[in-house]
Formats: C-alpha cells, structure tokens, sequence
C-alpha cells in the first residue's frame, strides 16, 4: 500500500558559505564568474529580470535556499519564507511549468521580510507592479496570472534542477541583468582566486577596443601553422 508523501519536507544540514566568500562576489559581474567557471554556470536565457531592469535593481548574490516544487505547486517556495536566513538568494523550482505563476509579489514581499536578498524561478511570476514595490531583485520566464497551489509535495533545502543549472542550497549565487549563475559550494574558493586575473584580462582588453584594437586573431600566424585556411571562390 502507498503511503502518502508529506506535503512538506524541510532538508537541514547545508553547508553555507562564510561571509568572507560571499562579500567576494560583490559588485562582480555574472560574465566573470562564467569565465571563472570554465564559460559555463548560467541558468537559461528563459530565466531573465523581471522587467529587463527597467524597475528593479537587478543585482544580487547571497547563498541558495533551493525550494523544490511540484509542477504548478509552490508549496517548497513557501517552506523557504520559514527556512531563509538573512542574505539568501532563493531558487525556486517550478520543473519549467508554464502554466502558472510560481510566485507574486505577496511571496516575495514575505521572502524579503524574512532577509531573503534575491529570487529566481524557472516558472513566470506575476503581480507585476506588486513585485517592483516589494523590492527584491527577481528573475523568471516571465509573466502569468494563472494561480499556483500550495499542496505538495515539496521540500525546503535540497538540490533542484532550475533553468538547466543543478542548483543546492548553499551554492553561491550571483545575478545580474545578463542572468543567473550558480557557483557549486566546492568551487567558490578557486572562482574567487581567479577572478582578479579575469578583472585584469577585462580591463586590458576594454582599453585596447576604446583605443582602436581590431584584431582579435593572429590570421597571418594560423595561415601558417594550419589552424586557417583561404579558399577562392572562383
């Protein structure tokens, strides 16, 4: 005989970042994390600001708070107003449903409340005007009025799947207007480590473009070893 699942399962035992590795990420974009993490990390490009940033500051970074939902469900999401501690990003499961919003702006007026600094789903929102009054830098698939539920089963804590990326709580997250990255717990230390090179690469080569470079590849130099070719159309 089937037992029923609880309607909610509360994960503990996450590692959490320290506030050394997270104040690390401040004001960096999510364009050298990616380069840090090898040119990969982002959620899709589905998962974008609310608004495009045309209302909302669309930059944040904290630890994740993964809220695990059911399709059409947003009963994790609500676990995780109880779990948040204060400067969590929270990433909330929608498993890519379309069909409703996955939050509004009352779940994230309450998310903020409880010291979360950011939010993001792989299933639209809603409420529009209400989620730019409430103040949390949000990304999602976009805009839906259809309501959710709140039965489960679900879990606060955990690990999800969201817009592509494995996302478990603790990882870091750092958002911005070009999207999402998850930074996997194990890998904060070398991403920071690198990340001053990364920065130095982006200043050299911004100076150089605002000073006339046009070269981006050494052509005469692969012609001769190969990795070009000229071929003639006639």
């Amino acid at each position: 005989m089937l037992t029923e699942p609880p309607a909610l399962t509360l994960v503990d035992g996450a590692p959490r970042p320290s506030p050394e590795q997270i104040a690390a990420f401040d004001g960096i974009p999510t364009s050298f994390i990616c380069d840090a993490l090898g040119g990969a990390g982002a959620m899709a490009v589905t998962v974008e600001p609310v608004g495009f940033g045309r209302d909302l500051d669309c930059c944040a970074f904290g630890p994740a708070l993964v809220a695990g939902n059911s399709p059409g469900d947003i009963i994790g999401t609500l676990g995780a107003v109880h779990m948040a501690q204060a400067g969590d990003f929270v990433i909330a499961e929608a498993q890519g449903h379309q069909g409703c919003a996955a939050a509004g702006d009352l779940l994230l007026g309450q998310l903020r409340n409880a010291g979360a600094v950011g939010f993001a789903t792989d299933g639209p929102m809603r409420d529009y005007d209400g989620i730019v009054a409430a103040g949390l830098p949000a990304w999602c698939t976009g805009l839906s009025p259809n309501s959710p539920f709140s039965k489960g089963p679900g879990y606060t804590g955990g690990v999800a799947m969201v817009g592509g990326v494995r996302v478990a709580t603790g990882d870091m997250i750092v958002a911005d207007r070009d999207g999402v990255v998850v930074i996997p717990f194990d890998q904060i230390d070398s991403v920071i480590a690198a990340l001053p090179a990364i920065q130095a690469q982006e200043i050299d080569r911004d100076t150089k473009v605002r000073n006339g470079f046009k070269t981006p590849l050494d052509l005469d130099q692969m012609l001769e070893d190969g990795r070009a070719c000229r071929k003639s159309t006639n």
